[in-house]
């Protein structure tokens, strides 16, 4: 068997038995990419009036949301642009609660209460990214999309070996850039497949490959091995407070941390990570680009001597200080979710995670109509019946052409 027809067999059988885990991974993305405009759209408490005024402190949202809270203990606060509401969050990552108390920034005012548990799927975007994440089976979920993924990654190299053309000559080449739309059900279809995927090769490359990172921890490593020149991504240690100082936790030192790195850099929104435990760090992340995370300056302070964790690595430090592995990394979501450069890149992941999950039902009926057109063709061999014809004489040649000729012409 030659490579081209083990190439041949690998992107068949492999794309059969991995079909249904494309499409769902690639129809649950298509539809996560755009979450943030379809919500914006029913959920009118994100949104409050901008003012010309500086936004509440934190401590300020936390005693005006302590009547919702009741017994529980906030997680984290999140300060969106001018016209965004902030949220003050608990989440029980354990229990798979969470609440989510939508405020205005500059009132403080309650807006909307969102709550969440384990069993409650209420909310159709959660509903997708569990899609996405784990197909809906929990962990055993979750590892089929790593394989799925992975086979997915050799049938798009298997696929462009496919497509490439034989020669560079212009019929060829437009059967391999160009989609016969005039042509029959079944070479639509193939162009669809073919020519379609080859337009989407290097998009769905990446937002696999960038999806493998969540999924394989020697995948990640291996992946930062190859952006770094041959570095190791070491595991860094969580940063932790100083529990043996006798200083109690003062919560409006988170007052005075946010107000200075509120004013000192050009903040498009603020997420804060308040201690659940005695040796947690309070975590502050400035994003610096409204619709995207990597673009963000990373800090951890002790909770009770309020000193800021040196170091700088994918999850800790400031951007523009960051080494060029560690910025790639921080992109690694967006460049997953097309996020990366805005809008436009949002339409491309879109486009192209549509056409990925077409390409497994486009796939399966060039493969059913071939197989059937095969069984179709076989027909049993019937022996013709012989017809007795009568045979003409030489010598009546001449009067049989003779009549032919006295017939008269219509």
């Amino acid at each position: 068997m030659t490579l081209k027809k083990i190439n041949a067999w690998l992107h068949l059988w492999l794309g059969l038995g991995s079909g249904l885990i494309v499409f769902i991974v690639s129809i649950t993305g298509c539809i996560y990419v755009f979450e943030k405009e379809i919500r914006s759209f029913y959920q009118p408490w994100q949104f409050v009036q901008p003012q010309e005024k500086p936004f509440l402190l934190p401590t300020q949202l936390i005693d005006s949301a302590k009547p919702e809270l009741g017994k529980l203990k906030p997680t984290s606060i999140n300060y969106g642009q001018k016209n965004e509401a902030a949220t003050v969050n608990s989440l029980n990552r354990k229990k798979g609660t969470s609440l989510v108390i939508f405020m205005n920034p500059y009132t403080a005012e309650i807006i909307h209460i969102d709550r969440k548990s384990k069993k409650s799927n209420a909310d159709f975007f959660r509903f997708i990214l569990n899609g996405h994440r784990t197909l809906w089976m929990g962990k055993t979920g979750s590892k089929i999309i790593g394989i799925g993924v992975l086979v997915f990654v050799v049938l798009l190299i298997s696929g462009i070996v496919l497509w490439w053309p034989k020669k560079w000559i212009q019929s060829i080449r437009d059967q391999s850039f160009k989609i016969k739309w005039s042509g029959s059900f079944k070479r639509v279809n193939y162009d669809l497949h073919k020519v379609a995927g080859f337009y989407v090769f290097l998009v769905l490359l990446l937002i696999s490959l960038t999806g493998l990172v969540y999924s394989y921890k020697w995948y990640s490593k291996s992946l930062y091995w190859v952006t770094s020149g041959g570095k190791s991504l070491e595991a860094r240690p969580r940063p932790l407070s100083d529990t043996t100082t006798n200083a109690v936790f003062q919560p409006k030192n988170i007052d005075k941390i946010y107000s200075k790195l509120a004013t000192t850099s050009e903040a498009s929104g603020m997420f804060i990570t308040l201690p659940a435990k005695a040796s947690d760090a309070i975590g502050f992340i400035v994003y610096l680009k409204a619709g995207t995370l990597y673009k963000a300056d990373r800090y951890a302070f002790d909770q009770y001597t309020m000193k800021q964790f040196a170091g700088n690595s994918p999850l800790l430090g400031k951007y523009e200080d960051a080494s060029i592995p560690d910025k790639i990394r921080r992109m690694n979501y967006d460049l997953h979710v097309g996020s990366v450069m805005g809008l436009p890149t949002k339409i491309i992941a879109f486009l192209a995670s549509l056409i990925s999950a077409s390409l497994p039902i486009t796939g399966f009926l060039v493969w059913y109509g071939k197989k059937f057109k095969k069984k179709k063709g076989k027909k049993p061999l019937v022996q013709e019946k012989m017809v007795l014809k009568k045979t003409i004489a030489p010598w009546e040649l001449k009067k049989v052409s003779t009549a032919a000729m006295q017939e008269p012409v219509a």
